[in-house]
C-alpha cells in the first residue's frame, strides 16, 4: 500500500487552485483538481474574444490580508506605476503581451443615476452636492441624523442595514433598486448577513473621514492598511486579467506535481462512518466515468450540487434546505466600440481623453444591466487595438429569466440599446461583441439560507471534508476571502484538526472582509 496521500480538490477556481499550491508548498499530499469546465480560474477567469480580452465581474487585486498580498506579490511582480496611463500610449499591448506582472491601478468608479455621475462608494464631494441638490442633500443628512440617533434595534434584514448606516433617503436613492435589481429581491427580504459582511466598515461618517484625508494626503502605501477596503484608492491588476494569474498557479501546480483534469464533473461522493471515501467523476464529452479514492476532499462546487451527489443519500431535510438555496446568474456582454458618446469630464488624463472608470453602476430602473466595465482601464493590455473601446455591460439574472434565454444578438442588441439610452455609445459606432453566460456567480442570501445552519451541522463532522470558496461555503466572498478558506483548510489538513469552526470564522468573522486582517 502507498503511503502517499492525496486530496481531491472540486474546482480550478482561485479557492482550489490556492489549497491545491499550499498543499504543495507545505505538505507532501498530491492534490487533484477537477475542474468540470475547460477554463482556469472558475468566475475570475479571462475571456479572450478575438484578442479583446473580459474579466468575469472585475476582480481587483486587493486584501486587508498580508499574507494573501504577499502569496501574489511572490507569484507576479508589480510593475512600476506609471503617473498617467498617456506614460503607457508607446506600449502596444500585443506586442507586450507575455510580460507576467501586476499594474498598480487607480480605483476609479462611479454611479450613473439620472443622467449624472455621483462617485461610488457614495463620497461627499462638490460634484456629489452639485447633481443632487440643496434640497435632496437636506433630506439626506436629515435622515441620516435620525437613523443615527433612532437606529433600528433588530436586524432583521438587509435594507435595516442600509438604512442604519446610511439612512433612509440616501438608501432609497442608491441602494434600494439596485439591490433589487442584482438579487432579483427587495432588501428587506435578504438576509443581513451580506450587508454585515461586505460593508461593515463603511458609513456616511467613515465616507466622509475618508474624503478629508483623500483629499489633504497623497496615498503611497499600495497596503492602504488604514482604509476601509470598499474605500481604497489603488489595487493591483494582472495586465491580461486575473485569468493570466490563475493560469500561472495551475502551472504551478502541475510543475509541482499536482494533476489538474479540466472537464471531469463530481457526480458523486461515497462516505461512511462520517469519511467521504471517494468520488465519482464524469469525464465531458465521452461521459466515462471513474472512481477517485483520496484522504481528503475540498469542496467549491455549490453547496445544493456537493448534497444532491452524497451516497448515501443526505438526510431528507438536509436535502430540501439544499434545494432551497437561492443563487443569481451572470451575463458578461462584451462590447466593441469605436468611441465613447460620453466624455471625459474630470481632471485625470487618459489614453484618446476615455472616461476614467474601471466600472459604472447603472442605478436606473429601466436598465436591465447592473454595471459596465471599461477594460480599457483595467488593463490597456487587455485591449488589442488601443483606439477601440472595450465595455463588458454586465446582467445578473435567473436562469428562468427570459433574458437568459435569449440568443447572442437579442442580447447584443438590447446591450447596444441600453448603451444609446445611458449616452454612453451610440449604436452605429458599435463594432464586435460576443455573450458570456455564468451560471451560480453570486450565492444568495434568502430563500432557506437561513437554515444553512442546519447544512453546516450535517457536514462538519465529516472529518476529511473541508467546504472552502464562494460557492463551496454559500458565501459571497470576495477573491481573497475565498483564498483564506483554501489556506485555513490546508493549514488544518497539516495539523490534524477535524474541528471546521476556524474555518468557518474566515468567512462569518466581520475582520475578514472590511477591517484588517494578520
Amino acid at each position: 500500500m502507498s503511503d502517499v496521500q492525496t486530496a481531491l480538490i472540486i474546482g480550478a477556481g482561485p479557492a482550489g487552485l490556492t489549497a491545491a499550491l499550499e498543499l504543495i508548498r507545505h505538505t507532501k499530499i498530491i492534490p487533484i483538481i477537477f475542474e468540470q469546465s475547460n477554463d482556469i480560474g472558475g468566475i475570475s477567469k479571462t475571456v479572450n474574444y478575438h484578442g479583446y480580452r473580459m474579466d468575469m465581474g472585475g476582480h481587483r487585486f486587493f486584501s486587508k490580508s498580508q499574507t494573501v498580498m504577499n502569496w501574489w506579490k511572490d507569484i507576479f511582480p508589480v510593475e512600476e506605476t506609471v503617473d498617467s496611463e498617456k506614460d503607457r500610449v508607446h506600449i502596444t499591448p500585443v506586442e507586450d503581451k507575455g510580460i507576467k506582472s501586476f499594474l498598480i491601478r487607480n480605483r476609479i468608479s462611479r454611479i450613473l443615476f439620472d443622467n449624472k455621475f455621483f462617485p461610488y462608494p457614495i463620497t461627499f464631494k462638490l460634484e456629489f452636492a452639485k447633481n443632487l441638490g440643496f434640497t435632496r442633500i437636506v433630506k439626506i443628512l436629515t435622515s441620516y441624523v435620525i437613523a443615527s440617533i433612532f437606529p433600528k434595534k433588530e436586524i432583521k434584514s438587509l435594507e435595516d442595514v442600509y438604512i442604519n448606516k446610511f439612512g433612509k433617503k440616501l438608501y432609497s436613492m442608491f441602494f434600494e433598486e439596485y439591490t433589487k435589481k442584482l438579487w432579483g429581491i427587495h432588501p428587506s427580504k435578504i438576509n443581513p448577513d451580506w450587508g454585515e459582511q461586505r460593508i461593515k466598515g463603511i458609513s456616511v461618517t467613515k465616507v466622509i473621514r475618508e474624503a478629508i484625508k483623500k483629499h489633504f494626503s497623497k496615498l503611497e502605501d499600495l497596503e492602504q492598511s488604514d482604509t476601509e477596503t470598499s474605500l481604497i484608492q489603488k489595487f493591483m491588476y494582472p495586465k491580461l486579467g486575473p485569468g493570466q494569474f490563475w493560469e500561472e498557479i495551475a502551472k504551478q501546480v502541475e510543475i509541482g506535481g499536482g494533476i489538474i483534469l479540466k472537464q471531469h464533473k463530481v457526480i458523486r461522493l461515497k462516505h461512511r462512518s462520517q469519511k467521504l471515501t471517494s468520488l465519482l467523476v464524469k469525464k465531458l464529452g465521452n461521459d466515462t466515468i471513474q472512481e477517485f479514492e483520496g484522504d481528503y476532499v475540498l469542496s467549491t462546487m455549490p453547496v445544493d450540487a456537493l448534497i444532491k451527489a452524497f451516497e448515501p443519500k443526505a438526510p431528507k431535510n438536509i436535502i430540501e434546505v439544499s434545494r432551497g438555496l437561492p443563487f443569481r446568474d451572470f451575463i458578461s456582454v462584451g462590447l466593441l466600440f469605436k468611441k465613447l458618446t460620453i466624455k471625459n469630464h474630470t481632471e485625470i488624463e487618459t489614453v484618446n481623453d476615455l472616461i476614467p472608470d474601471n466600472w459604472i453602476y447603472l442605478q436606473d430602473k429601466g436598465l436591465t444591466a447592473c454595471r459596465v466595465q471599461i477594460f480599457n482601464n483595467w488593463s490597456p493590455y487587455m485591449v488589442k487595438e488601443k483606439d477601440k473601446i472595450w465595455l463588458g455591460w454586465e446582467i445578473v439574472c435567473s436562469k428562468n429569466d427570459a433574458i437568459w434565454t435569449m440568443g447572442d444578438k437579442e442580447i447584443l442588441d438590447l446591450a447596444t440599446d441600453e448603451c444609446r439610452k445611458t449616452g454612453i455609445a451610440d449604436k452605429e459606432d458599435f463594432l464586435d461583441g460576443c455573450v458570456v453566460k455564468i451560471e451560480k456567480a453570486y450565492p444568495g442570501y434568502y430563500g432557506t439560507y437561513k437554515k444553512f445552519d442546519e447544512i453546516k451541522s450535517f457536514l462538519n463532522p465529516f472529518e476529511n471534508l473541508f467546504l472552502i470558496g464562494r460557492n463551496g461555503m454559500h458565501r459571497y466572498n470576495n477573491m481573497d476571502h475565498s483564498m483564506l478558506t483554501a489556506m485555513e483548510a490546508v493549514r488544518c489538513i497539516s495539523k490534524g484538526i477535524i474541528n471546521k469552526k476556524t474555518l468557518w470564522d474566515v468567512n462569518t468573522e466581520k475582520k475578514y472582509h472590511e477591517t484588517a486582517s494578520t
